[in-house]
């Protein structure tokens, strides 16, 4: 099945950009396209994250919703993402905790214009999902995971704090307990636990998974719309308003926590380690 090109004020499909949006029939798919660096979220790549759902904000706010019934979010490379660019964080020497800013406001609008779309979102996801990758994920409404996966919030391990709607939406999938386990701990969350919880609807096998994620959006973005949409709306009503509240906290402290010396020595020691493990 070939890929619908749209005009250039309708696609952001640009091989050079960090994160690209394609159309394929009633399907919209939302790449994260960052692979060498993991997904990595620095400054242009929210940036390009904030635009890419806004251009599908746009499509399912049509009246006729442009075709668009579902939408497929997904990412090349091994891993989903590894969260936050520390390597970007760190550059800014002292401006870290207005850098960290900026990152988060992107970021958290994409987020927030994810949960807030009309038509169902499905995430494929693989390999890592840490950091800000987590609540990228879990804003989804289903997860297709594969075995490789491997969850891990690994803020606190460096001082940081959830950020991208990760507290928010932990508390509200898993409960108070195990997200507080997760966000303390740091532990790896292994795709049959998450599957277990409630964080992921199906766990395939790794060549499965870009297929079963596809016929799953495909097989929504084909039926009654409509109804899709009403029964969102009935689940999610009046969320929005507390969840665009939430992250403007989390952005708040993640920004603060950032600037703190300690915190910043503590990255600069992290990046150290690894280059140190990959020589």
């Amino acid at each position: 099945m070939t890929t619908r090109t749209q005009p250039a004020d309708q696609q952001l499909a640009s091989s050079s950009l960090p994160v690209r949006v394609e159309r394929d029939g009633a399907v919209a798919r939302l790449v994260l396209a960052s692979a060498e660096t993991g997904n990595a979220f620095d400054l242009d790549f929210v940036t390009a994250l904030r635009h890419a759902v806004e251009q599908i904000v746009k499509w399912t706010n049509e009246p006729d919703r442009s075709g668009v019934g579902a939408v497929l979010l997904r990412a090349e490379g091994r891993n989903f993402s590894v969260g936050g660019d520390l390597n970007a964080f760190v550059a800014q020497g002292d401006d870290v905790g207005a850098y960290v800013t900026s990152v988060a406001g992107a970021a958290h609008a994409a987020v927030l214009g994810l949960v807030g779309l009309s038509v169902p979102v499905i995430a494929e996801i693989r390999g890592a999902v840490a950091g800000g990758g987590v609540g990228l994920a879990l804003s989804a409404d289903l997860v297709v995971a594969a075995r490789s996966t491997k969850l891990r919030l690994a803020y606190t391990a460096l001082g940081l704090t959830p950020d991208c709607g990760a507290s928010w939406l932990l508390l509200r999938l898993v409960g108070e307990r195990r997200a507080l386990d997760l966000a303390f701990t740091n532990r790896v969350v292994r795709p049959t636990e998450a599957e277990q919880w409630g964080l992921f609807n199906r766990v395939v096998d790794e060549e499965d998974l870009p297929s079963v994620a596809e016929e799953l959006a495909r097989s929504l973005a084909t039926g009654h719309v409509h109804a899709l949409s009403r029964t969102k709306l009935l689940v999610r009503a009046g969320q929005l308003d507390e969840l665009h509240d939430h992250l403007e906290c989390e952005a708040e402290f993640i920004a603060d926590a950032a600037a703190r010396p300690e915190v910043r020595a503590a990255m600069r020691q992290f990046l150290e380690g690894s280059h140190r493990g990959r020589t």
